[in-house]
């Protein structure tokens, strides 16, 4: 599966200069890390947020969004905020944040 090399360029600005970043190919896609933890990446045309299993029924309340699943089984703490929902750079910004922030609570690996 091809996925959206603009939201990926979109990513990598909001990103700039977080330490310990970083870019993987993975899920058909590309993912951005925080020491070996995934924060967001990108599947298709749409942005994979990583919120964390404590944060994920909140972030499903809001629009655009939905489990991310690849195989039948959704992944806990972890959605997708379909195209539509990200074409504010301010909201794009916000989801970032979001998984950063989740990636950075985790241990190194």
């Amino acid at each position: 599966m091809a996925y959206d090399h603009n939201l990926a360029q979109r990513i990598i600005e909001v990103l700039q200069g977080t330490s310990a970043l970083d870019e993987k190919k993975m899920f058909g896609g590309v993912g951005y890390l925080i020491h070996g933890n995934i924060a967001v990446g990108v599947h298709g045309n749409d942005l994979m947020v990583r919120v964390g299993p404590e944060n994920h029924a909140e972030a499903m309340k809001r629009p655009h969004t939905r489990p991310f699943d690849m195989t039948g089984r959704p992944m806990s703490g972890w959605l997708v905020v379909e195209a539509a929902g990200i074409k504010d750079p301010a909201v794009l910004a916000e989801w970032i944040q979001m998984g950063v922030s989740y990636a950075q609570s985790l241990p190194p690996k």
